[in-house]
């Protein structure tokens, strides 16, 4: 059979809200917010430039399970411009952005074909000859049950390729939903497996490529890296994975060595000068920040030091440095560091993956007191998300002056 070639994605999480960052400049912060809407675009517009015979989207195009209108209609542009292309699309809908949310809807146009609640397999026409895809979307949020059983086995006449929004068992990253075990994709006999939900990029099995291609786009200090997705080349015989970056705001970590400094002002020039460094290299950037004293001159230096107040000091001085950069985190090899303790570093986490959804929920009791509710503005997404970002921001200063 003549070979395919398609756009595997996943995890776009259109309209995520970015928390912990309170004290960016606003064009800093509008980037940061725009991020996931730049990295759509970098996607549409490679996959125009290059004309693949389809694009897969597996799971959590949306952030939130009440789809905003302004992630819906840039969704709905796209792709808008990719059927004017003539390129198809067949999507899921993840544990983000379930089928039981509460949304207005936008009408997508006849190239998409989305998946609903239960498995099913979509006959694809190519003019490369008809793809079969099995796949489901989430109907409600919390899908803990295994839907790998669901799925037919491919006959091996054609190409078949599974769609599968979920995590391997055992997978401690990410809360596991629809679990599988690799042996069991495999007995499938598909041709390729197109994962979504894990947002590392990583190759489960070569053959049959089993394969997350991760998120478009990195949404906070825990998810480094590039991101972006797969351009597949698919044969009965082989397969080429081509990845291809669309980070707009890179996550990341930087170590500077210290070393022979008697002077503040030259540590501060050495790390500014190696965070112009980094975002040349990845452009605008939130990083992580470690500085390794390597002699006692240096050593004596930091001892004298505020850790906090250097924090500020290195955020206040990168300011001028383009593309932006902003440092989440600053580390004192050997030291204390602007590290918090292990049980709030772990509740700061645990805030990173929640949805806008279950801080919602979390005063939903507030807004149906009979007496509270009367004195209470409604908490629309815009103001929920600058509520969030506020708190998480004075929760991470109380839990590092704590330390």
């Amino acid at each position: 059979m003549e070979q395919l070639r398609f756009i595997h994605t996943a995890d776009l999480h259109l309209g995520s809200p970015f928390l912990g960052m309170a004290g960016l400049s606003k064009d800093a912060q509008d980037k940061l917010k725009n991020s996931t809407f730049a990295a759509f675009d970098r996607l549409i517009a490679y996959t125009l430039e290059t004309k693949p015979d389809f694009v897969l989207i597996a799971g959590d195009i949306y952030d939130g399970e009440d789809r905003s209108l302004r992630a819906q209609h840039r969704f709905q542009q796209g792709m808008e411009q990719l059927a004017r292309a003539g390129i198809p699309v067949v999507l899921s809908y993840g544990n983000h952005d379930h089928l039981s949310g509460k949304w207005a809807r936008f009408e997508l146009p006849e190239n998409v074909y989305s998946f609903g609640p239960e498995v099913s397999t979509y006959s694809l026409p190519t003019p490369k000859g008809t793809v079969q895809i099995s796949g489901f979307s989430y109907g409600e949020r919390h899908v803990k049950r295994a839907m790998i059983g669901q799925y037919p086995a491919s006959d091996g006449e054609g190409y078949h390729i599974g769609m599968l929004h979920g995590s391997m068992d055992g997978e401690s990253s990410h809360a596991v939903y629809a679990p599988f075990t690799k042996m069991q994709l495999i007995s499938k006999n598909y041709d390729y497996w197109a994962l979504g939900h894990i947002h590392l990029r990583q190759v489960l099995n070569e053959q049959p490529p089993i394969v997350y291609p991760g998120n478009i786009q990195g949404r906070h200090r825990n998810e480094q890296g590039v991101k972006g997705f797969y351009d597949v080349t698919l044969s009965k015989q082989s397969t080429a994975l081509q990845f291809i970056s669309t980070s707009a705001v890179h996550f990341g970590a930087v170590e500077v060595a210290c070393s022979g400094f008697a002077h503040m002002n030259e540590l501060l020039d050495v790390v500014t000068e190696r965070l112009m460094t980094f975002t040349q290299e990845y452009s605008s950037a939130a990083v992580d920040v470690t500085i390794v004293p390597e002699d006692e001159a240096a050593m004596e230096l930091l001892g004298q030091t505020d850790t906090a107040s250097l924090l500020e000091t290195l955020r206040e001085t990168s300011e001028a440095i383009e593309p932006w950069v902003w440092i989440n985190r600053l580390t004192i090899a050997g030291g204390t560091g602007s590290e918090m303790p292990a049980i709030g570093e772990k509740l700061m986490e645990g805030m990173n993956t929640w949805e806008l959804s279950d801080w919602k929920a979390v005063v939903n009791e507030l807004y149906r007191h009979p007496k509270a509710a009367r004195f209470l503005d409604p908490l629309d997404d815009a103001a929920a998300n600058e509520v969030l970002a506020e708190t998480e921001e004075y929760l991470r200063r109380f839990l590092l002056e704590r330390g």
